[in-house]
């Protein structure tokens, strides 16, 4: 079984860090997911026979990390997934990106178009067929002139396909390292983490907030000494 970290668990949910290349759940690569290692994690710890129940409420894309939420009866699975729907369920993120900004803090909205065949979107004019609005506010934390690189932090207001990355490289300011919307640092792990999710437990309803934060080193030592 490959090594979890586990930030969070009860009866009902299970919170982890997800690294980097690991796929939320199977995909065609056949590669190990999420799903499966936590499933593992479960039968092992607990001894239990046959098939684990495991709810997949949210994904996170494959080269991205952080924090991610499982819900392990079907009860949490259904509250928290309605969570999901209107829109109390909140992710917030970090991303390395090129250039400095103009505005320390800013909302961006763009309408985005899902190419299924080539599994990319982009920004398109809002009276194409099936654009939808893209909305998220960014604040710039701090810029390294040396590198002319921005560490900014994300939060999203909607969630569409790899909304952020799009919507950053088109404002010009392309996340590091992303292989399919950026500029720089191709071959280079891409620096979008998911730092922040806030739940309100499916049971106490008591409101929860999960962080966890990428080690500081390669890309990411732009966070020494960066409170987040």
């Amino acid at each position: 079984m490959q090594n979890l970290e586990v930030i969070y668990e009860d009866n009902h949910i299970i919170v982890v860090k997800k690294l980097p290349n690991i796929p939320s759940q199977s995909d065609k690569t056949e590669d190990m997911d999420m799903l499966t290692i936590i499933k593992e994690y479960l039968k092992e710890k607990y001894n239990k026979q046959g098939n684990v129940y495991l709810g997949l409420v949210h994904r996170l894309d494959r080269p991205v990390g952080g924090v991610m939420i499982f819900a392990k009866t079907s009860k949490a699975a259904s509250r928290l997934s309605e969570q999901v729907r209107e829109k109390v369920f909140k992710k917030k993120y970090i991303a390395v990106v090129d250039g400095k900004f103009e505005e320390t803090t800013g909302i961006l909205e763009d309408y985005l178009y899902k190419d299924e065949r080539n599994n990319i979107s982009k920004v398109v004019n809002k009276d194409k067929k099936n654009a939808k609005l893209a909305k998220l506010d960014y604040e710039v934390l701090v810029y390294n002139e040396v590198k002319n690189l921005s560490l900014v932090k994300v939060n999203l207001h909607t969630g569409r396909h790899h909304q952020i990355r799009v919507q950053l490289s088109h404002a010009g300011h392309s996340i590091f390292g992303d292989q399919k919307y950026g500029t720089r640092g191709q071959g280079k792990q891409i620096a979008l983490w998911a730092y922040e999710l806030t739940i309100i437990h499916p049971i106490t309803k008591k409101e929860m907030v999960f962080k966890c934060l990428p080690e500081s080193n390669g890309t990411w030592c732009i966070l020494n000494n960066i409170e987040i």
